[in-house]
């Protein structure tokens, strides 16, 4: 695995929306808004980071576990979020890190902003009021950056959550050069990614990991590729 600096994040077009960055400790937040929120998606991420840290304190095996853990009612919202997306997709819980801070504080912001996307490593939240092409980066792949997913705007907000055995510091088990996962719930989209990426050891078993990813409750959509191979299974309009 080797880490990829995050150029992918200068390609992106559109000059309605207003383009900056968020970064505090592991979270580093790339934004498109109406207008730039900066200060109040600061405040978002120490709000939900702070939930979350205090938790993990007091209960560390959310931070190491690679199962899903019991619900807790009393835990913060971001929590119950990743606990209830790591038992759908039957990983850990810090598997929807991402994509839960992306979710999080993208519906804070959705407060001040007709649109917003936020990318988080990868992991987007994404509402919008036009139509969007969000292109799919697999590393080294020949596939990198030559399929787009269409969005659009009745069927927002979307998680579309990327998770990869080649690209980033994000564990996994399997070999796919990007898995793409489309949910209403970015949470859930990046744990079924991290789960289904998790069960592609090899290009023979492409098929049977997006069978199992669409009988995933919630996930909507599902890509893989490995090196020149690619499947995809339910709603993902590919251009």
């Amino acid at each position: 695995m080797e880490y990829v600096q995050r150029t992918y994040r200068n390609l992106v077009s559109g000059d309605f929306l207003k383009s900056f960055h968020v970064c505090e400790e592991q979270t580093d937040l790339f934004i498109r808004a109406d207008q730039d929120l900066k200060r109040q998606a600061s405040a978002s991420v120490y709000l939900h980071r702070n939930h979350l840290k205090n938790y993990i304190r007091s209960h560390p095996s959310f931070l190491t576990a690679l199962q899903p853990l019991p619900d807790d009612p009393l835990a913060p919202l971001v929590v119950k979020a990743m606990l209830q997306a790591s038992r759908l997709a039957g990983v850990g819980p810090m598997a929807a890190v991402a994509g839960a801070m992306a979710e999080f504080v993208g519906r804070d912001l959705l407060k001040h902003s007709s649109n917003i996307i936020i990318e988080n490593g990868g992991d987007l939240f994404l509402k919008v009021t036009r139509e969007m092409n969000i292109a799919v980066f697999a590393g080294k792949s020949p596939l990198s950056y030559q399929i787009a997913l269409k969005i659009y705007p009745k069927d927002t907000p979307l998680g579309i959550c990327t998770s990869s055995a080649t690209i980033g510091h994000s564990l996994s088990f399997g070999i796919a050069d990007a898995v793409c996962v489309k949910a209403k719930s970015a949470a859930l989209a990046d744990a079924a990614a991290t789960a289904i990426g998790n069960s592609v050891q090899k290009k023979s078993e492409i098929k049977k990991a997006l069978e199992a990813g669409r009988n995933i409750p919630g996930v909507l959509g599902v890509l893989i590729i490995v090196e020149k191979s690619m499947g995809v299974i339910g709603d993902m309009e590919l251009i």
